[in-house]
């Protein structure tokens, strides 16, 4: 019966209606966003690649911060020294970021503002 009546009607072809319009579009959004964000991590990755060098400090996933003495490619591995005469061996891939001195300034004025002796104003 559908078929009598689009063969009456003499509709042949595709039709894009509204709803398929919308749908093309907003997967087209998806991969162009998709691909920009892949592009964006792979810039970081790059960046944080060159600040990985022996002498810096670092911050591994698990929180661990310690200053990098060296790192093994062929065993991808890396050597940190969390204080003084102590050396422990991570994997390469936990090595989450570089620290640098300005996040430490900002992490004390963090400490600085919530200080116990003065009553904060919870309004």
């Amino acid at each position: 019966m559908l078929f009598l009546q689009n063969a009456a009607t003499g509709q042949t072809g595709f039709q894009l209606d509204p709803l398929t319009i919308i749908m093309l579009v907003v997967l087209a959004a998806m991969i162009f966003f998709m691909f920009r964000s892949n592009k964006k991590r792979k810039a970081q990755a790059e960046e944080l690649q060159t600040k990985m060098v022996p002498g810096a400090e670092v911050m591994t996933n698990f929180g661990l911060f310690g200053e990098l003495r060296e790192i093994d490619e062929e065993r991808n591995e890396a050597l940190l020294e969390i204080a003084p005469g102590t050396i422990v061996r991570v994997h390469r891939q936990t090595l989450a970021r570089v620290v640098e001195d300005d996040a430490v300034v900002a992490e004390e004025r963090v400490d600085d503002v919530g200080d116990a002796d003065e009553p904060r104003d919870r309004a």
